[in-house]
């Protein structure tokens, strides 16, 4: 039997400015927000609004840079927990956890600059937020 694999790459909108807080009396951060993702239908454009969370440094970096409106590349894991609200009633939540974090402005928006790649991966940032040169690679996928 195969393995499981649980991966997730979005690219969207933030609806909201990101929300931080620190969890464990000041220790770990962790930060939420939310992207806008289009696609396509026969209908028109069908808009998903998916939840975000950041932990740790990439939470920190996420709050201070990304903004409302900004284009961003998410890549992470789909989490789906459950929880009890204080007045006693069940919920299920289902978001994204990031792992790593693009932001595809163009332009400076905000504190930071557009194009940066921050995270636990090894992705390089393409200047001015381009798109990446395949013009030297070969045409045959190697599996």
């Amino acid at each position: 039997m195969a393995g499981s694999y649980n991966r997730i790459v979005l690219v969207g909108n933030l609806t909201r400015d990101p929300e931080i807080r620190y969890v464990d009396g000041g220790g770990k951060a962790v930060t939420k927000f939310a992207l806008a993702v289009n696609r396509k239908t026969k209908q028109g454009d069908d808009t998903m609004f998916i939840d975000v969370v950041a932990w740790d440094r990439l939470g920190e970096i996420c709050n201070q840079y990304l903004k409302k409106g900004m284009s961003t590349l998410i890549e992470g894991r789909l989490a789906i927990r459950k929880y009890e609200t204080k007045e006693g009633e069940k919920r299920t939540a289902v978001e994204v956890v990031a792992s790593d974090m693009q932001m595809l402005d163009s332009k400076r928006v905000g504190n930071g600059e557009a194009g940066g790649a921050y995270g636990g991966g090894t992705r390089a940032a393409v200047p001015g937020g381009g798109a990446f040169d395949e013009s030297g690679m070969d045409d045959e996928i190697p599996f």
